[in-house]
């Protein structure tokens, strides 16, 4: 708690410097919007910062039910998001195992570092700052489940350390498909939209949130009205706006590793169709789609044909969009347990019937993720 109340201090609105601030946000803040989405919880949820590399990052972490025997669930949120938008499947995904979920480095309440600009070492910032959360937490196996930007760091550490994975589930996620050529998709857009794009091509996504100033709040509001609704049986009034609007009118640091990874109109420089298959073999995978998400929802039954030798499902959770985990959260929360539960109760969690417990960590296959060839363990982090 001690680290809660020195950060609260030292961005309060109480002290003279932040009375002239253009952007009316501060970590203060963003800690009093989660804490009013997460005072649900406070009497089975526990709350806390996690140190990394030698202490000089820090991810805020949350976990529940930490005493059960199952199979722990780790989840990770999507681009500009935070631990307080699983507000409506903490309980339910964590009846029955150990559950825990942090800020992505870059976001939330999480330290803001500035990344590399090279997109390989980008994303090693990520996978590395998770396994080191890992070793913090003394976690062996567990089930990984990452949405949107979550699903595609989600697999990028599961590519990169298989033998921790029970099982990986990406729920609408981003950054798979290969970026369509002029000739497709991309040349039907409108000339405005191309000039515009070409325009914010030097600045970050949510820049123009935080150019708003004091008018930012309310443009979460006006562009994104559907997040209320979503939320609108836990809160009435604007508290899930006030606490997107702190998570990203901060510092930009891991939207910034977002422009990083990715090309004008949002995709991956380095999509993970053309390396899922470095993916250790033994690791299964389920993709939780929403049928009327906006991503291409054909991406799933791809990977299944490219790992035609590996456990790959696809799941479709109707009248969900991008945001399946809280447009129909239940359908979301029954669909996750299942999965969870097959992991326990069957202990199959790759095709016929191999487990991923035989992984060994240093036997593992690694890889660079841009020549896709395989590389020793130490040969990994010499490069890193």
């Amino acid at each position: 708690m001690s680290d809660e109340v020195e950060e609260y201090e030292r961005s309060s609105w109480l002290s003279p410097s932040s009375w002239i601030k253009w952007v009316p946000t501060s970590m203060g803040f963003l800690r009093e919007a989660e804490q009013r989405i997460l005072q649900y919880f406070d009497d089975r949820m526990h709350k806390e910062y996690v140190y990394i590399q030698d202490k000089s990052k820090r991810l805020w972490t949350v976990k529940m039910n930490t005493d059960s025997e199952n199979t722990p669930l780790v989840m990770i949120h999507g681009f500009g998001s935070g631990v307080g938008l699983w507000a409506l499947n903490y309980d339910d995904l964590s009846q029955k195992r150990p559950l825990y979920a942090f800020d992505v480095l870059g976001f939330g309440r999480s330290s803001r570092p500035s990344f590399p600009t090279d997109p390989h070492l980008s994303e090693m910032e990520f996978v590395n700052s998770i396994e080191d959360w890992r070793k913090e937490m003394k976690l062996d196996k567990f089930i990984l489940l990452g949405h949107s930007f979550g699903g595609y760091i989600a697999t990028a550490y599961a590519i990169q350390h298989p033998e921790n994975i029970k099982h990986l589930v990406l729920c609408d996620p981003w950054g798979f498909p290969e970026r369509p050529h002029e000739s497709g998709r991309q040349s039907s857009l409108p000339i405005w939209i191309k000039a515009i794009a070409t325009l914010m091509k030097p600045f970050n996504l949510l820049a123009g949130l935080r150019a708003a100033g004091p008018w930012g709040p309310n443009l979460v509001a006006k562009f994104r009205p559907d997040l209320k609704r979503k939320f609108s049986h836990l809160f009435e009034d604007d508290t899930i706006f006030s606490y997107i609007y702190h998570c990203n009118a901060q510092t930009p640091s891991g939207e910034t590793a977002f422009k990083n990874l990715s090309f004008a109109f949002g995709w991956a420089k380095n999509p993970m169709i053309k390396r899922i298959n470095d993916l250790h073999s033994d690791v299964p995978v389920t993709f939780v789609n929403g049928s009327k998400s906006w991503l291409d929802k054909d991406i799933g039954h791809q990977i299944k044909y490219l790992r035609n030798d590996s456990y790959v499902e696809v799941q479709m959770i109707k009248g969900a969009g991008h945001h399946v985990y809280a447009d129909r959260y239940q359908d979301f929360n029954d669909t996750v347990n299942e999965i969870c539960d097959s992991v326990d109760n069957v202990g199959i969690d790759g095709a016929n019937g191999q487990s991923n417990s035989e992984i060994d960590s240093d036997s593992a296959p690694v890889f660079d993720i841009y020549t896709n060839e395989e590389v020793s363990r130490s040969q990994a982090d010499s490069n890193l």
